[in-house]
């Protein structure tokens, strides 16, 4: 019974899902019907929307493409008139290039036949020029057959010659182009060179006095001259007889005058003298004693002189005899000036240069201090002394950087080391200095004018004027003679006659200058 009433619950239950489950069925087919009706209307509605849409749309665009088209038609009227303008204005602009293109081809039709007539007159003229030149060469070739008969040269044998001339010519142009370019170098170097040469000459500054051959000795009165001389002059024949000097006993008062061209004898002879004159005790054998020490006394001071100046330069481990030498200098002068002092200035000259350029300034001072140490005894013996310098400086075993500042000095030799170009420097300085050397005015004189006489005697000539003490001559020439082409030859024919006939120290400049000059008068 409860199984079947289980079963029966089970049936109604199930019944009831299948209702619920047919009605939800019907309503969803219902829902769709009607949502399917509802959109159709939409859609109907729409469509007619559409349509009033479109028919709207369909009027304002024939409105506005007939606008469009009314604005299209004033602007194509526009443009044709604008157009129509141009057309005008260019058949215009075109009409009046034609009428001159017309009138150019016209004018260029005349130049044309002008250009003919002148071509055949030129053709003319060639013809005749040709003729001429024919003729001309007939001539020419009749002179050079009588030019080669007279001269006895053919035409190959001239031109070898004349290009031989120009060869000549030539290697003097390329040497006269290389001293211009060593000229350059040198000047481009000057700045550097006047530096080093400023410091050095800055830091030396001796005073110079001028010696001579000649001392004079003071007596203390006239009657001293009587016992100089002695009895029968045997005092004065002993003086000058060891000495070897000349004692001149003239009208000075209360003065003797030795001279001799050795200034150590001629100080020997002055010592001795005055030493005598003190003794008041004079004959010859207080003479000779007298002579004597006095000899003694100068190769003492000799000795001492020559170790306090290699002292004081710093020029150490010298043999004596040389330190000897170089104190014999002080006795030696050259154009008045003092060669120990001359010595003493060019060992410092070099060794200020040596320490500006970087090099040995202590080997420097050795070469400047030997540099004229033969001067010492060239009185004694023949020969010069950078030659006797030479022997000396081998003899006591110096290097050869100071045999070669000896040797080249004064240019005998080349100088292959700097030291020694320091030491030709050195000594140009010191030599060329103010006040250093002496020249007589005679000698001076006669080297400027032989200098304007050598400039004056060119052809084309006007004046030549010597200055900077003879370092300069101004040479002017004649513009109507020489020409701005052949002026610069004109100098280098002046240098050279200037080199072959003359001597002088250091260079010569040469300016030869040439003006042209027109005048007129406004009226």
């Amino acid at each position: 019974m409860t199984i079947g009433l289980t079963k029966l619950t089970t049936m109604f239950l199930i019944s009831g899902v299948a209702f619920v489950l047919l009605v939800g069925i019907m309503m969803f087919l219902l829902g769709i019907t009607f949502r399917k009706r509802k959109a159709e209307k939409q859609i109907g509605g729409a469509k007619a929307e559409a349509d009033r849409i479109l028919a709207e749309g369909e009027k304002k665009a024939e409105a506005r493409k007939r606008e469009i088209m009314i604005d299209a038609k004033e602007e194509i009227h526009k443009t044709k008139v604008n157009l129509e303008r141009d057309i005008k204005e260019r058949r215009t602009e075109v009409s009046r290039l034609e009428r001159r293109v017309l009138q150019k081809e016209e004018n260029l039709d005349k130049k044309n036949d002008h250009f003919e007539q002148k071509e055949e007159s030129l053709k003319s003229k060639v013809n005749e020029v040709e003729n001429k030149e024919k003729e001309v060469d007939k001539v020419l070739e009749k002179q050079m057959l009588k030019l080669e008969t007279v001269a006895n040269l053919s035409k190959e044998e001239a031109k070898k010659y004349l290009l031989s001339l120009l060869e000549d010519k030539l290697k003097m142009e390329k040497v006269a182009i290389l001293r211009n370019h060593e000229t350059q170098v040198k000047e481009a170097s000057e700045q550097i060179s006047q530096d080093i040469i400023a410091t050095a000459i800055q830091s030396c500054a001796p005073e110079y006095v001028a010696e001579s051959t000649v001392s004079v000795v003071a007596l203390p009165n006239d009657d001293m001259k009587g016992r100089i001389i002695g009895r029968e002059g045997r005092n004065i024949r002993t003086l000058e007889t060891l000495t070897g000097i000349d004692l001149i006993i003239d009208d000075t008062p209360e003065a003797v005058v030795l001279s001799g061209f050795d200034p150590i004898r001629r100080e020997i002879a002055r010592i001795a003298l005055e030493k005598l004159i003190v003794d008041g005790r004079i004959h010859p054998a207080r003479i000779e004693e007298m002579v004597n020490k006095a000899k003694k006394d100068i190769e003492n001071t000799i000795k001492k002189e020559g170790d306090r100046v290699t002292f004081e330069m710093g020029v150490h481990g010298l043999h004596p005899e040389l330190v000897r030498l170089i104190g014999r200098l002080k006795y030696r002068t050259s154009y008045g000036q003092n060669i120990l002092k001359h010595s003493i200035e060019v060992a410092h000259l070099a060794g200020v240069m040596a320490s500006e350029l970087g090099l040995d300034p202590k080997l420097a001072k050795r070469a400047g201090m030997l540099h004229d140490i033969g001067k010492s005894i060239d009185f004694e013996m023949e020969g010069s002394h950078v030659y006797l310098g030479a022997d000396i400086i081998k003899k006591y075993k110096e290097n050869d950087v100071i045999l070669n500042a000896v040797l080249s000095h004064h240019g005998d030799e080349e100088a292959d080391n700097v030291y020694s170009v320091l030491v030709q420097a050195a000594d140009a300085i010191s030599a060329a200095r103010p006040g250093a050397r002496r020249e007589t005015l005679e000698t001076y004189v006669k080297r400027i004018e032989k200098l304007e006489k050598i400039a004056s005697s060119f052809d084309g000539v006007e004046k030549s004027y010597a200055v900077q003490a003879g370092r300069e001559i101004r040479v002017m020439v004649k513009p109507t003679e020489v020409t701005d082409e052949n002026i610069t030859l004109k100098c280098r024919e002046i240098v050279e006659k200037i080199e072959d006939e003359m001597e002088y120290p250091g260079q010569i400049k040469v300016n030869v200058i040439r003006e042209l000059r027109a005048v007129d008068y406004a009226k």
